[in-house]
């Protein structure tokens, strides 16, 4: 299979690192970036180098005891995005069909698409709360799926999906010999309310996530994949093509920030807790933008007034130096994603311009 040119990029990624940087930006999904120097890490913890191997063991171990799973189903990656890419290209071919989630993250269609992917969707619809429903997947399912693809929590509305509606999930993808790749990347952000990872309810299912959004720690790189042994060594095989070892000094403060997670998530859970009512205060003055309005997560979808978030976007950041992302990039030309993990005086600052940009641009043609 041939792929284009048009299938080398992703649209997202250029603009999240070329322009969405603002005074006062709404656009990040993570909450604020945690400060190293509040953990107790001394330099001579730290080394460069470390014998080759499939994982550092300390990291491994740490990653299998907070999953819940044997080391032998923990495959370390460098981000949720690298351990998407390498979840898929261990479990399907070019030209077999993947059936995605819409809405969906941009990235991961182009990831799809870059690895020959034949792409199928089925609907979140925004009036059944963007559920996933195994019914909509059953009818869009073929002999040909090899991979079903979703995100739990959603991105961009932040949706749950029950145990109940993976395990039937999982059923269907039997049904056809597919795996489930389900991206928890977001669901970290439910901290003690987390619920075990899909990977325990099958052989099928693919959990990937990193600590990325839920703790403030993009930087690091700290990512996973987790699925059967035997799937999850053909991953360690082809991340063998990418890289030799990761970055040894991120392996070694990723152990540490394990040993005092519970210190990250309750400083996490505190900044969203606090957050989270300045949201649903907005939202309660203008009622008409509300998709969903979830209990969790650190991002939300909101409607654009007048529906033309492309338009809308470029006023907030342009009149009011005020940067959100633009919902094309999940299949919502309609509305926007608003992340709310920031600094809580940086969120209430950037909620006030979101509603005078409201207003003024509700009012531009009268």
């Amino acid at each position: 299979m041939t792929v284009s040119r048009t299938q080398l990029e992703s649209p997202y990624m250029e603009w999240a690192k070329l322009h969405s940087a603002a005074p006062v930006n709404l656009a990040t999904s993570a909450v604020a970036a945690f400060p190293l120097a509040e953990l107790p890490l001394k330099m001579e913890d730290l080394a460069l180098n470390v014998h080759g191997s499939y994982g550092y063991p300390p990291l491994q171990e740490r990653l299998a005891q907070y999953a819940g799973v044997d080391p032998e189903c923990v495959v370390a990656a460098p981000g949720t995005s690298m351990a998407n890419y390498l979840a898929m290209a261990a479990t399907f071919e070019p030209g077999d069909d993947v059936l995605f989630e819409r809405p969906t993250y941009e990235p991961m269609l182009s990831t799809a698409r870059f690895l020959g992917a034949e792409i199928h969707r089925f609907e979140r619809r925004a009036e059944e709360g963007f559920r996933v429903d195994p019914e909509e997947i059953r009818r869009r399912i073929t002999p040909r799926t090899r991979l079903i693809v979703l995100a739990n929590l959603h991105n961009p509305t932040s949706a749950l999906t029950s145990e109940d509606d993976l395990r039937a999930i999982g059923e269907i993808a039997r049904q056809v010999g597919a795996r489930v790749l389900v991206d928890e990347v977001y669901l970290e952000g439910l901290y003690a309310r987390r619920p075990p990872v899909a990977c325990r309810l099958g052989p099928e299912f693919i959990t990937t996530s990193s600590l990325t959004k839920a703790f403030g720690l993009g930087g690091l790189r700290c990512g996973w994949i987790l699925a059967e042994p035997s799937l999850a060594r053909r991953i360690w095989r082809i991340r063998d093509l990418h890289d030799v070892n990761s970055a040894h000094p991120a392996e070694r403060i990723s152990v540490v920030v394990f040993d005092h997670l519970d210190r990250l998530a309750s400083r996490a859970q505190s900044l969203l807790e606090a957050n989270r009512p300045l949201v649903h205060r907005f939202l309660d003055e203008h009622p008409e933008m509300a998709t969903l309005r979830p209990e969790f997560g650190t991002v939300l979808a909101l409607r654009a007034p007048g529906g033309d978030a492309d338009a809308f976007c470029t006023h907030l950041r342009e009149r009011y130096e005020t940067s959100v992302v633009p919902g094309r990039f999940f299949d919502m030309p309609d509305s926007f994603r608003l992340g709310i993990g920031d600094d809580t005086a940086a969120l209430r600052e950037g909620l006030a311009r979101l509603a005078a940009a409201v207003r003024d641009f509700s009012n531009r043609d009268a």
